[in-house]
């Protein structure tokens, strides 16, 4: 394993704590709820960074994923929330916001993900290897923080 420093990971562990910190006084019951003219709640968003962030990594460079295949697809885009998420389900799923981070970095050390598929986003981004993805990711992770702060107002 290198030295190699990945500041781009350390932005998106800050940016999970954020989203930790935005959530961590919310009832299972708020972080569930689907306001009108939403399709998705605040519990959906948090998962979804995992899944995008596995998918995006581990998927797309011919690596096992982290989580399993059906938590990706549950919370993958165009998804929607198919049942209440459990107590004990959502402290799994913030608990892998975290963990997740950490084991990207180890895996990015290891270079794990020299083998990428590339591919164009639904905003038109070209991402090509895993250097775009990781600075890709903080990007995501914002625009997801800013709907589960949007979600929160309406809850």
């Amino acid at each position: 394993m290198s030295n190699e420093s990945f500041p781009q990971v350390t932005t998106l562990k800050k940016l999970r704590v954020a989203v930790l910190k935005t959530v961590e006084q919310l009832t299972p019951g708020q972080l569930n709820k689907v306001p009108d003219g939403f399709n998705n709640n605040i519990i959906w968003n948090v998962a979804h960074l995992i899944a995008s962030q596995q998918n995006l990594c581990y998927i797309k460079a011919g690596q096992e994923a982290l989580v399993p295949e059906s938590f990706i697809q549950a919370y993958k885009p165009g998804s929607k929330p198919e049942k209440e998420v459990s107590a004990a389900e959502i402290e799994d799923i913030k608990a892998l916001l975290l963990s997740t981070t950490t084991e990207l970095e180890n895996d990015l050390k290891a270079h794990h993900f020299d083998q990428y598929t590339p591919w164009v986003n639904s905003m038109g981004l070209e991402l090509n290897n895993i250097n775009d993805i990781i600075n890709y990711l903080p990007l995501h992770e914002s625009m997801h923080l800013g709907y589960i702060l949007a979600l929160k107002r309406l809850i």
